[in-house]
């Protein structure tokens, strides 16, 4: 089965392009290490952020949050929410896929 996260929240006004700053560091980082049948996309619609993640090899997320970026990022992440983020995580099996870059396991 895949791990499916999909996280939902919005920043405090002075935090929303440091926020962004650090999301983006870890995209950066999974760039370089390009782990494989990995998914994730990152969202932004002024203070409101979404984070889309998918491990289509397992259901399991070390492969994201072991990243350095990633554990910088979420070091403050409640200090710059207005309220804690919104996490849904599942654990199930990809049917179909378009336009999400998903290796298949």
């Amino acid at each position: 089965m895949q791990r499916v996260t999909v996280v939902r929240y919005t920043v405090k006004p002075e935090y929303a392009d440091e926020n962004e700053v650090l999301a983006r560091a870890v995209f950066a980082e999974l760039e370089e290490a390009k782990p494989a049948g990995l998914s994730y996309a990152l969202f932004r619609d002024g203070r409101a952020f979404l984070h889309v993640f998918v491990n289509a090899r397992a259901d399991d997320a070390e492969a994201l949050t072991a990243l350095p970026a990633f554990k910088a990022y979420q070091a403050q992440i409640g200090e710059r929410c207005e309220n804690p983020p919104d996490v849904q995580r599942s654990c199930m099996e990809m049917l179909e896929a378009y336009g999400f870059e998903v290796a298949q396991a």
